[in-house]
């Protein structure tokens, strides 16, 4: 199970460093259904992410993830398209990155947050979560190496702890403006304020690295599983 814990971490802390995401959660706790859309965003998101990943768990225990303790040669196959697929990401991202930073803007959609209802705002979260490029990949990954980790079977319980461990780590960035919100009330918003400044500045060159050295990650995973 340690083992299984340490394969996952790179990948929870990656999800975890979303900026438009805990963009999206600061500017809905500052609308004035800010702490339920807030709150239910983040469920939303915790939610996408526990869907997401227990379908690949589920994927794996059934198609044999793991063989004689060691991962099946298709989890390494999966693990190098995934790999690819963020390197690739990695390069549009790159090349479509603005060239002053400070000229970066907003999503369109993201003027609309103040008008959402609460059942869209739970829906918003699930869908950054599990809908993203960069969340996707590295979730389906973290189930792939969770259920290729050979835990024998009377300690399956293990693989839902490592699962927890993943989700929990992977929503710390979105789940920490709700945190400052509840425990700064007002002090919050200059604190929120240049958090999301920063995000919006930085989010294309962050997203670029974190595509890049992710996707090199799992091919360099994909490529010890197979050659093994």
């Amino acid at each position: 199970m340690g083992h299984a814990v340490g394969e996952v971490l790179g990948l929870a802390a990656g999800v975890a460093v979303s900026p438009l995401p805990i963009v999206a959660i600061i500017l809905l706790l500052a609308t004035p259904r800010g702490r339920l859309n807030g709150s239910l965003f983040a469920c939303g998101w915790l939610l996408g992410l526990a869907l997401l990943g227990a379908s690949m768990l589920a994927v794996g225990g059934s198609g044999g993830a793991s063989a004689n303790k060691h991962p099946a040669a298709w989890v390494g196959v999966l693990k190098l398209v995934l790999g690819v697929l963020l390197a690739l990401f990695a390069v549009r991202q790159w090349r479509r990155r603005p060239a002053d930073a400070a000229q970066a803007r907003l999503p369109k959609w993201m003027s609309a947050l103040d008008r959402l209802t609460p059942l869209k705002a739970l829906g918003l979260g699930l869908l950054l979560s599990a809908a993203n490029a960069k969340n996707a990949p590295l979730t389906l990954a973290a189930g792939a190496s969770i259920s290729s980790a050979g835990i024998p079977v009377p300690q399956q319980i293990g693989s839902l702890v490592v699962f927890v461990v993943f989700v929990v780590i992977a929503s710390l960035g979105v789940l920490a403006p709700p945190a400052v919100f509840l425990a700064m009330g007002e002090r919050a918003q200059g604190v929120l304020g240049t958090w999301r400044d920063r995000a919006v500045r930085h989010n294309a060159a962050v997203m670029a690295a974190l595509f890049f050295v992710l996707g090199l990650k799992l091919l360099g995973d994909g490529i010890g599983i197979l050659a093994s």
